[in-house]
C-alpha cells in the first residue's frame, strides 16, 4: 500500500491502514496471539483465502501485523499482531467492540450476543 501525498488529517492514514472488509476482523482475531492462515480462514465466516492472503500482506506491510516463517515440512507460518502499531490499533477495536455490544443491546439484540459467546 502506498501513502497517500496529500491528506486533510492523520485519521486518513490510520483509517487506509486497516480500511477493508476484513482488516478489523484480522486484528480482532489475532488478539488471542499466533494463528495459522488455515485457522484465520475457518474462524473468520465469508472470506475467502486469496482476499484474507491479499489483507494480511497489507497488514504486513503498515507494521500491524507481521508473520513467522518456521523451518521445516510441511511449511508453518503464524501471523501475530506488532506491539508497535498493532496493539494500539487493537485498544481501538475493542472499544468499537464495547460500541457494537451496546447498540445491539439497546435494539433487543441481547440474546445474539449470549448465542455468539460476546457476554
Amino acid at each position: 500500500m502506498k501513502m497517500r501525498e496529500k491528506y486533510t488529517c492523520p485519521l486518513e492514514i490510520a483509517h487506509d491502514m486497516i480500511k477493508g472488509k476484513w482488516k478489523t476482523i484480522i486484528i480482532w482475531r489475532l488478539r488471542k496471539g499466533k494463528q495459522s492462515l488455515s485457522c484465520l480462514k475457518k474462524d473468520i465466516k465469508g472470506i475467502n483465502e486469496k482476499m484474507l492472503i491479499q489483507h494480511l500482506k497489507e497488514l504486513c506491510q503498515y507494521n500491524i501485523v507481521e508473520k513467522k516463517i518456521y523451518d521445516g515440512y510441511p511449511l508453518k507460518v503464524e501471523y501475530f499482531i506488532t506491539e508497535e502499531r498493532g496493539i494500539p490499533f487493537l485498544k481501538c477495536l475493542e472499544m468499537m467492540q464495547k460500541i457494537g455490544i451496546d447498540y445491539l443491546k439497546e435494539n433487543g439484540r441481547f440474546n445474539e450476543l449470549i448465542e455468539l459467546n460476546l457476554i
